[in-house]
């Protein structure tokens, strides 16, 4: 990760270039959770994304996933495609794709585990960016594994001799100890029962060996009082001078979580954070819900190149991208 000055890294979304328009309009249809990355060998850009639709219209909620690829980072073209029923899973949530020392490609995916309808993160690697084996995938993570009741949306980076990641995990809310696991799961996504508490995780490893749960860095506070009291999801993290600062999505309680808003963080040692702005989001549209969401930040030939999930007027959620000399 480079050094980045904090200033540069407010703007204001609207200006922004859309890259994917949502597959419909309305509440409920996005096209989002991007992950960025740059690959310096072939100098191209790599995007994963996925188009979301309500429940009830078929292929409902996350149905498809995909890897797209571009030359100027704005203009994508799409290399590789997965749906929830080759898993098979209820949904297919926010990936994160990065190419090893090795030349071998890497794909962390977050899925519905149809055992028991709760999150996973599994992991595929490929020659190619449009050259993954779905049956090949390796579990990375669990909820059954971690004793929670749901882990999500991996973004993964190099730092040191190791290799980290963020993740959103869910755990039961102070006073829902006692709920069942029909009352958590039966609609395969925990997230949206208002038991569970949202918080962000970090894992870590070394190369060769398996990953290391750490825990929570940075919590969800009090639902119905904090603006991220029910949810606080780290994005993406980035080096600021003697500083990590990472992008962080939250929500204030169940009734919002799927249109989060974002602030910032810093931290020294990416276990402990510190929010920049606890009275409330920085960045977030103007339009609908107010969404802006699950940014990804890469720096190529001289420009940053910021991705993000933005509401539209009718509710609707497309993908977009700003640019902006480093």
């Amino acid at each position: 990760m480079n050094s980045l000055p904090l200033s540069v890294l407010l703007f204001d979304p609207e200006e922004g270039i859309v890259v994917r328009e949502p597959p419909g309009q309305g509440e409920g249809w996005w096209a989002g959770a991007p992950g960025a990355f740059y690959d310096k060998q072939s100098r191209r850009f790599c995007l994963t994304y996925r188009y979301r639709r309500p429940r009830g219209v078929d292929p409902d909620r996350g149905g498809e996933f995909l890897i797209a690829e571009s030359e100027d980072g704005v203009t994508f073209r799409d290399l590789w495609r997965l749906t929830k029923d080759q898993l098979p899973s209820p949904s297919i949530e926010r990936g994160c794709l990065r190419r090893a020392g090795d030349g071998r490609w890497h794909l962390w995916i977050s899925s519905v585990d149809p055992e028991d309808q709760r999150w996973r993160i599994d992991v595929m690697e490929a020659d190619a960016p449009d050259g993954f084996e779905v049956s090949l995938r390796r579990k990375v993570f669990t909820a059954g594994d971690l004793g929670i009741e749901g882990i999500k949306d991996p973004w993964v980076f190099d730092e040191g001799p190791a290799q980290w990641m963020v993740v959103s995990f869910a755990e039961r809310a102070p006073g829902a100890e006692d709920a069942s696991a029909h009352d958590l799961h039966h609609h395969a996504d925990a997230y949206d029962t208002g038991l569970i508490l949202s918080h962000s995780g970090l894992a870590v490893r070394m190369e060769g060996h398996e990953w290391q749960w750490l825990g929570t860095v940075l919590p969800a506070r009090r639902p119905e009082m904090d603006w991220d009291g029910y949810s606080a999801r780290i994005a993406c993290v980035m080096r600021t001078g003697s500083l990590y600062t990472a992008y962080y999505d939250g929500a204030i309680g169940v009734r919002n979580h799927y249109d989060e808003q974002t602030a910032l963080a810093v931290s020294h040692d990416l276990r402990s954070w510190t929010r920049l702005s606890p009275d409330g989001p920085v960045l977030k549209s103007p339009h609908g819900t107010g969404c802006c969401r699950y940014f990804d930040a890469v720096e190529a030939e001289g420009m940053r190149y910021i991705y993000y999930e933005y509401a539209r007027p009718d509710g609707s959620h497309e993908l977009r991208v700003i640019r902006r000399p480093l």
